[in-house]
């Protein structure tokens, strides 16, 4: 006698199903959103990353072609943090844990 079919049967996985999370991480990855939202955590993220005087002072903050784009509204902050900019790429990228950043340009 044939096995009656479950009404479950349908629920199950398939060799061409995929989690709804795998799914959408490789079409960020596919469509360059993936480094895109990389880019807005780090921005956001820049009092933590930078502490809330050099946040305080930053009055712009952008990323664009991997070069971060910062306006300081202090010229003595601004000529610490030019002084130190290798520190804020490897602060940054090893906070996005890629390299999201190469450079750092002051305006």
């Amino acid at each position: 006698m044939a096995k009656k079919p479950s009404k479950y049967s349908d629920l199950r996985r398939t060799a061409n199903e995929a989690p709804l999370k795998e799914v959408l991480d490789r079409w960020m990855k596919a469509y360059g959103f993936e480094e895109r939202a990389k880019e807005l955590e780090v921005i956001e993220a820049w009092p933590e990353l930078m502490g809330k005087a050099v946040a305080h002072r930053t009055k712009e903050i952008s990323i664009q072609n991997k070069k971060l784009f910062l306006k300081i509204d202090s010229s003595v902050m601004r000529n610490e943090l030019a002084n130190g900019k290798e520190i804020i790429i490897l602060r940054i990228n090893e906070f996005a844990g890629t390299e999201i950043i190469d450079d750092v340009w002051f305006g």
